[in-house]
């Protein structure tokens, strides 16, 4: 079991930066993957970043080059970093970890960013 609380949330303008946390507790956090995801009202969960266990990452293509994804495992936390934040970037953003055929969901976290 694996217990997950996202923080870092909040209102920031345009062009401006925010830094989520995913920190975890429970289990052996290094062996899972960590998987930032976001859902705009009245739209799909969608994919944002994801970091393996091994630190790999990957990326949607509208964050490229502006979040970044990183792992503290002594700190069982993850890390999104949002820099040139833009108004379509607004929505609740959710961290997950998954291994073999577990997975688990924190509560999410509110990113508004105004024009």
């Amino acid at each position: 079991q694996v217990q997950l609380v996202e923080s870092g949330g909040g209102l920031v303008q345009a062009g401006g930066s925010l830094r989520l946390s995913c920190a975890a507790s429970g289990s052996i956090f290094s062996i899972y993957g960590i998987g930032w995801y976001r859902q705009a009202p009245g739209k799909q969960r969608e994919l944002v970043a994801r970091i393996t266990s091994g630190g790999s990452t990957n990326y949607a293509d509208s964050v490229k080059g502006r979040f970044t994804i990183s792992r503290d495992n002594a700190k069982n936390t993850v890390y999104l970093q949002m820099n040139s934040l833009k108004p379509e970037d607004t929505a609740v953003y959710y961290c997950n970890a998954d291994y073999l055929a577990y997975l688990y969901w924190g509560q999410g976290t509110q990113v508004t960013v105004s024009s």
